[in-house]
């Protein structure tokens, strides 16, 4: 699953010490114009909490909580690039050509995650959900499609004093980390123009809004709205 991917991104971008891994397309596109129509999707967050040993336990609040402060701080941000912005919960709509749009997303991204780790593969960037992401446009009444996720691990207690413990030994434990990551992909043409994945900084815990908004302009900074 995704969220296996996400895990690997960031215990990977964390030791090549890299925070964003942004990729643009690199063929011929429009970026949106302005009060282009932004379907974005609500985020998929996962959280858990590291028990001392290292175990990551789910945290079912702080899912929720980064997933509706990020889901409000995307929306913010793409308003504010004066776009119209609306939601769609993928979980609702996995039936039909819509579903079928959604999972090969799903498979896509994994594969650019991937791909963000490699720098010798950022050169040529030149991928496409195909033509018929159209449908997923007009069903919507919308021009672009946000695809956007998180997935995360926080330190326990526990797990803070046995870093101290450690650390006296000359070992270092990690205490976890957090990755999000945004898709932007054009409607019309099925093509992604832009990837983005982030290792987020300590300011950036998207389980407040604060930290949710300071992720999201991170993370999208370098996209072409």
């Amino acid at each position: 699953m995704l969220k296996r991917i996400f895990a690997l991104a960031a215990l990977t971008l964390l030791g090549a010490c890299a925070i964003t891994a942004p990729q643009t397309f690199s063929g011929t596109f429009d970026p949106p114009p302005a009060s282009s129509r932004v379907l974005i999707m609500t985020p998929n967050v996962e959280l858990h909490i590291l028990s001392a040993a290292g175990m990551p336990e789910p945290r079912e609040d702080w899912s929720v909580s980064g997933r509706d402060n990020l889901a409000a701080s995307f929306e913010a941000y793409v308003q504010g690039k004066n776009h119209a912005p609306s939601a769609l919960d993928p979980n609702t709509a996995m039936e039909g050509r819509v579903g079928q749009i959604i999972r090969l997303h799903d498979a896509v991204g994994g594969a650019l995650m991937t791909r963000a780790m490699l720098p010798t593969q950022r050169e040529r960037f030149e991928w496409t959900l195909g033509e018929g992401v159209r449908e997923l446009g007009t069903a919507h009444s919308a021009d672009y499609a946000l695809f956007v996720g998180a997935y995360g691990t926080y330190a326990s207690a526990g797990r803070v004093a046995a870093m101290v413990a450690f650390s006296m030994l000359g070992v270092g434990i990690p205490l976890g980390n957090q990755v999000a990551y945004a898709s932007l992909v054009d409607l019309r043409t099925g093509n992604v123009i832009w990837f983005n994945t982030i290792v987020a900084a300590p300011n950036q815990d998207m389980r407040n809004a604060e930290g949710a908004k300071a992720l999201v302009d991170n993370l999208l900074r370098s996209a072409p709205l």
